[in-house]
C-alpha cells in the first residue's frame, strides 16, 4: 500500500480498496472508537472511581479516630468522675444554707472589725445557679485603703471559705476627711446548693 491509494480512495466503494488501505481504516477506526470511550466512558468513571476513593480515606480517617475515642472512653470517664468528686469536695467547702444568716453577720462584723463604717450592708434575694447559689449584698462603706486591705484579709481567714466578687462598684474620696474613702456597689458571696436543693452533684454533670 502507498499513499496515493489513500489518496484517490473512494469512500463509495470501499469494498474495491486494498487489504492494506482497509486495514488503515481499521486502525484509525480502532483509535477513534478508544479515544471516545475514553472520554464518553472511562474518564467519568475514573472521576467517579476518585472521588469514592477520597470519600473512602475521609471514612477510614473518621473511623480512626473514633476508634481511638472510643479506645480512651474509659479514662475519660475515670477523669471526668474525678473531676467531679473535686467539684463537690470544693462546693462543701462553701456555707450551707443553714450556715449563711451567721455568714453575713460575720462579714458584717469583720468590716466593722477593721475599723470601717457600714454606712449599708443590705441583703438581697439569693440567685440560685445549678449546684450554687449568688447571694449579693448591696453595701455602702468608708474607710481607708489600709481597712478595706484588713477586711478582705479578715474574710479570708473566716472558718468557712468564702468567695466574694463586687460588680458596679463606685470608689471615691470622702469630702471632709483624710484618706478615707466610700466604696458603694454590689458585693456577692456563694453557698452551695443541698440535695434537697436540687444542687447535688453527680456523674454525668449537675443536676
Amino acid at each position: 500500500m502507498d499513499l496515493s491509494e489513500l489518496r484517490d480512495l473512494d469512500f463509495n466503494n470501499l469494498g474495491s480498496a486494498s487489504t492494506g488501505v482497509k486495514a488503515v481504516l481499521l486502525g484509525f477506526l480502532a483509535v477513534i472508537i478508544i479515544v471516545g470511550g475514553y472520554f464518553y466512558i472511562i474518564k467519568d468513571k475514573r472521576e467517579t472511581l476518585d472521588q469514592r476513593e477520597r470519600v473512602e480515606n475521609e471514612l477510614k480517617q473518621e473511623y480512626s479516630t473514633k476508634q481511638q475515642k472510643a479506645a480512651n472512653l474509659p479514662a475519660y470517664e475515670r477523669q471526668l468522675a474525678e473531676m467531679e468528686e473535686m467539684l463537690e469536695v470544693m462546693l462543701r467547702q462553701l456555707p450551707s444554707k443553714t450556715e449563711m444568716p451567721e455568714l453575713l453577720i460575720d462579714i458584717s462584723q469583720t468590716a466593722l472589725g477593721a475599723g470601717i463604717d457600714n454606712e449599708l450592708f443590705e441583703p438581697q434575694n439569693e440567685i440560685k445557679r445549678d449546684f450554687y447559689a449568688e447571694q449579693p449584698i448591696n453595701v455602702r462603706m468608708v474607710g481607708s485603703y489600709h481597712q478595706f486591705g484588713n477586711f478582705v484579709g479578715s474574710v479570708a481567714s473566716l472558718s468557712r471559705v468564702v468567695i466574694l466578687t463586687m460588680r458596679d462598684i463606685e470608689l471615691e474620696p470622702v469630702e471632709g476627711s483624710q484618706g478615707r474613702l466610700r466604696l458603694e456597689g454590689v458585693v456577692t458571696t456563694y453557698r452551695y446548693l443541698d440535695e434537697s436543693e436540687g444542687g447535688a452533684v453527680s456523674t454525668g454533670g449537675a443536676q
